[in-house]
């Protein structure tokens, strides 16, 4: 048990980030299947909606529990989360580009292609949240 106490300790950011991104995960899948499959919208404006609903989720996630930003004031919200989306949009299109190359012009596996992609974005995206979104300035 105290070994398992002191791993969490260790690595307590990163298993966080973890939780908060299948939160995230869960949370784009349920907003799109409702949109699409319940109330019959279009599957591009059910996924666009339940991208928007899960980055609005993520980015407080990460804010509050993963990176500890609790600057609150408009300025500092308007200004993260310009950040945290803008990455994101970054992001999104490298993991379509490397898809892309990877798949449809070289003609590699895209399944293990959007998988190498996928850890990839991850990285991208907490080390882009930790040095960039969220930074202290103390």
């Amino acid at each position: 048990m105290k070994k398992m106490t002191e791993f969490f300790i260790r690595n307590k950011k990163y298993i966080i980030y973890f939780f908060v991104g299948v939160l995230t995960t869960i949370i784009n899948y349920t907003v799109y299947f409702l949109l699409y499959n319940i109330y019959n919208y279009a599957a591009v404006v059910s996924n666009v909606a339940a991208w928007v609903v899960a980055i609005v989720f993520s980015f407080f996630g990460n804010k509050f529990f993963v990176f500890t930003s609790h600057r609150c004031s408009q300025k500092v919200l308007a200004s993260e989360l310009a950040k945290f989306v803008g990455c994101r949009i970054v992001s999104g299109g490298l993991e379509t580009a490397i898809v892309f190359v990877s798949a449809d012009i070289l003609n590699l596996n895209g399944l293990i292609w959007k998988i190498f992609s996928s850890i990839f974005v991850i990285i991208f995206n907490y080390i882009s949240s930790d040095f960039f979104v969220f930074r202290n300035k103390a």
